[in-house]
């Protein structure tokens, strides 16, 4: 017989299994749950909303939790913070602001230094005050254009702009949710939480000296992958992966398979051939084409439509289209890449029905360091991928939009209005100055501010969720009770005496470095915002066994949460240049690893400067 008794003390949890025998199991069970977080995080299959609602159920089934304070941590101001930043964000970038500054920028003939230097700034000083992955979207189109103007390879600019966006993030407390939850541990335990600007002169300064180190020395350590003329893969993706048809006046009609080398010229691979719903893989030499058999092919996009334009073939994409009723209407092709909380992620275009439900053809997919061998209408997508895409001009950009995918080539640059620029700024500025008065605390401010971008018709109501950026919300309310249950439990305390165990040899600063480091070091395998869940409570715990003040300790778990230069897994933006780059995953250690040096060498001096122990 088998139950679990808890003591009136502080000696935790037990469990009883029979004859007067109690097995403390309390702290054992939530080291366990962790390490079950941490694994899964680093593993990367399950998305880490999922991971977080399976740590939140094991939670309650061991009784760590009571089951009805399950979901309190949906309540906490921290989620709703983060939720309104979203949508208040996503009004910043409808007013058409960073378009605005776009435009000077496209009609200036700038060097590349110049517009290095323009391009982190900005994405910088727009994540201190919005999400930083929506400033970095509505960067990279802009980037991709001035790459094209100036010759230079895209790769040049989109790593040091992802860098500079998480930079920009440390400076306020809206900056990046990491701070947020920061100031929510501190309020819990001080009971005063970091005000608006509290993290600036740390954040701020560590920008600064991050954008230099990567406006002269960094861009220098990124791959560059240039382009090879006017029409070939301006991003440097992976080849496409795409379909053709045999028309009734194609050249390969009744030839055999040896044919198609004579319009090839060896950059085409031949993956399969379609044919009756049938596929046939390797179709051998003497193999004869037929009309309406489907030829999936793997190659260049310019070298795709020589071979489209030499062989009288058709995209299947456009064969789909043929039979709209306005052959007049403006036809665009446009390529996109898939954001990481998009909607049809795990899904494919067939099973979603794309060209009804969002009135675009799926032409093409290409997927970074992976051969697709299926037919691309049942490939399902994933975050990263790059899709080429077929639709009406003028309806386009908002299906992609609609489904959560960011549009990058031959994308015109949207210059907004600047009454909407006018008002979104004003309702922001308003915002910021209720919190810093202190009338309104910041979960209530940027509520009122959202609802006013509404009512002001700067966004459309059906915004309001679509900008939401609901993987991290659930995250964050399903992951805070495992940073209560650490505390609560015990864990904390036992992990900061594991690490004090040296303060008697090492000096305070030095453990302030490790708490950094070790923040860094999860925050480039795991979720930020769950990397500062976790590492807080034990912030916390070393610096009360220290017995000096919590805040150096706290701000290191801000900056530490928010530097994730190593890997594109460890934040969102990482991961939405990867595709659009042709960058691969050891390419971001050569200009994150130098930079987290420098974060870690001269963030600890500055930290206790700025917050004394």
């Amino acid at each position: 017989m088998y139950g679990r008794f808890c003591g009136d003390d502080d000696s935790g949890c037990f469990l009883w299994i029979g004859k007067g025998t109690f097995v403390k199991m309390e702290k054992e069970l939530v080291f366990g749950i962790l390490i079950l977080a941490i694994g899964l995080f680093a593993w990367g299959k399950l998305r880490y909303d999922l991971v977080a609602i399976i740590c939140l159920l094991l939670l309650v089934i061991t009784g760590l939790i009571p089951a009805e304070e399950s979901f309190s941590g949906f309540a906490h101001p921290a989620v709703i913070t983060v939720a309104m930043i979203l949508i208040v964000s996503h009004g910043l970038s409808k007013s058409g602001l960073i378009e605005w500054i776009a435009r000077w920028m496209m009609e200036k003939d700038l060097s590349f230094t110049l517009q290095l230097t323009v391009l982190c700034a900005m994405v910088s000083l727009a994540s201190a005050f919005m999400n930083n992955v929506g400033a970095l979207a509505m960067t990279i189109p802009l980037v991709i254009h001035l790459a094209k103007k100036s010759g230079q390879s895209p790769s040049s600019y989109l790593m040091p702009i992802a860098f500079a966006s998480l930079l920009g993030g440390m400076i306020t407390l809206i900056g990046t949710p990491p701070n947020i939850i920061v100031s929510s541990f501190r309020a819990e335990h001080v009971s005063e939480e970091f005000g608006m600007f509290d993290f600036a002169p740390v954040g701020l300064s560590l920008t600064l000296i991050g954008l230099v180190f990567i406006i002269l020395i960094g861009w220098r350590l990124v791959p560059k992958r240039s382009p090879q003329g006017e029409e070939t893969n301006k991003f440097n993706i992976e080849d496409y992966i795409t379909e053709v048809v045999i028309a009734e006046d194609s050249k390969l009609k009744g030839e055999p398979r040896s044919k198609i080398l004579e319009f090839t010229n060896g950059n085409i691979q031949i993956l399969n051939t379609i044919r009756n719903d049938q596929m046939i893989y390797a179709p051998g030499r003497n193999f004869i084409f037929r009309e309406k058999d489907i030829i999936t092919l793997q190659g260049d996009p310019s070298d795709i439509k020589e071979f489209i334009d030499d062989s009288n073939t058709k995209l299947v994409g456009k064969e789909k289209h043929a039979h709209k009723k306005n052959e007049s209407e403006q036809i665009s092709l446009v390529e996109a890449v898939v954001m990481e909380n998009s909607r049809i992620i795990g899904r494919t275009a067939s099973n979603m029905n794309m060209s009804y439900r969002y009135g675009i053809n799926l032409l093409a997919i290409s997927r970074r360091n992976q051969k697709i061998r299926k037919r691309i209408d049942h490939v399902a997508f994933k975050n990263g991928d790059v899709l080429l895409v077929q639709g009406e001009s003028d309806k386009i950009d908002e299906a992609l939009d609609r489904m959560g995918c960011l549009p990058l080539a031959d994308r015109g640059i949207n210059l907004g209005q600047p009454k909407k620029i006018l008002v979104a700024l004003s309702i922001f500025g308003l915002s910021l100055a209720l919190i810093i008065s202190g009338i309104l605390k910041v979960e209530i401010a940027f509520t009122l501010a959202a609802l006013l971008l509404i009512l002001f018709k700067v966004i459309p109501l059906r915004d309001i969720y679509t900008s939401i950026d609901w993987p991290v919300i659930i995250l964050i309310g399903a992951l805070l009770p495992l940073g209560t249950a650490l505390e609560t439990s015990g864990g904390a305390v036992w992990l900061a005496e594991k690490i004090l165990i040296f303060k008697e040899s090492l000096p305070p600063w030095f453990i302030l470095g490790l708490v950094l480091v070790l923040t860094m070091f999860l925050s480039d395998i795991i979720n930020n915002a769950a990397t500062v869940v976790l590492m807080a409570p034990i912030a916390l715990n070393i610096a009360s066994g220290l017995g000096v003040n919590p805040d150096p300790f706290l701000m290191a778990v801000a900056v530490g949460g928010s530097c994730a230069f190593l890997t594109p897994i460890g934040h969102q933006g990482n991961a939405l240049i990867m595709g659009p780059g042709g960058y691969s995953f050891s390419d971001y250690i050569r200009l994150g690893a130098p930079l987290e040096a420098i974060i870690v060498l001269i963030g600890i001096p500055l930290i206790l400067i700025f917050w004394s122990l």
